[in-house]
């Protein structure tokens, strides 16, 4: 197993006053093809952990993302900041893999799974002292949930039908959810106005990665982008 210590994902996601970071890197995407040519995963990882991210997402799903587990072992090597294993984990072996190649936390994706799906892989994750970031995207998944293992909410603002972003399915969402949870905004936030809008909600983090990859100058967009997260304005 991997040899350095774990960080912990949940306590980054929480920080006073403002909105955390978590960083992703992501060679490509089902919608837009490759984000990035000149793609150097580890070079993106030092940028986002010198920007001041408190998280990265690492995608490990080849077919549809172009990434890959060695990546997550590369940047976990030199990781300051905890690692989110992003894929689609659908049995044991990958929690286990993502353990292994250095992950802090697992994303599992409520959309894919079964309600037993979801606990079994979320038992396997702690028993292995990974954190899980659980992703929704419909009030529909809410009832596969147990809250009291399930603290970390992920609400995925893009339709996974017609691949179209709408920022308010977080707020649509998060009224739904126990006070407790630590919750998470994903996909299509790339304005400070979004951030503003997510902020007077109160949600904890937000998860971006195509507003960095397709930028000209990743290392000045993950700069701006935390300073409006800590932004009072």
């Amino acid at each position: 197993l991997f040899h350095k210590d774990r960080i912990d994902f949940a306590s980054a996601l929480k920080n006073e006053n403002r909105i955390s970071v978590i960083a992703e890197i992501k060679k490509a995407s089902p919608s837009k093809g490759i984000l990035k040519e000149d793609f150097n995963h580890v070079s993106f990882a030092e940028i986002y952990m010198s920007g001041k991210a408190d998280a990265i997402s690492v995608l490990t799903d080849q077919q549809f993302f172009k990434g890959n587990i060695s990546f997550l072992k590369d940047i976990a090597e030199i990781k300051t900041v905890p690692l989110l294993r992003k894929d689609f984990i659908i049995d044991e072996f990958q929690v286990l893999e993502a353990k292994a190649n250095g992950a802090d936390a697992i994303l599992l994706i409520a959309e894919i799974l079964a309600a037993t799906q979801i606990t079994d892989l979320t038992a396997v994750a702690i028993e292995n002292k990974l954190d899980v970031l659980l992703e929704i995207h419909s009030e529909k998944q809410l009832d596969k949930i147990d809250f009291t293992k399930n603290k970390i909410i992920g609400i995925n603002n893009r339709n996974l039908e017609t691949f179209n972003v709408d920022i308010n399915n977080t707020a649509n969402i998060l009224h739904a959810l126990p006070a407790e949870c630590v919750i998470v905004s994903e996909s299509g936030i790339d304005k400070k106005s979004d951030v503003v809008f997510l902020k007077s909600l109160g949600i904890d983090a937000v998860l971006v990665g195509e507003h960095f990859m397709v930028s000209p100058n990743i290392d000045f967009a993950v700069k701006e982008f935390c300073e409006w997260c800590k932004d009072e304005n």
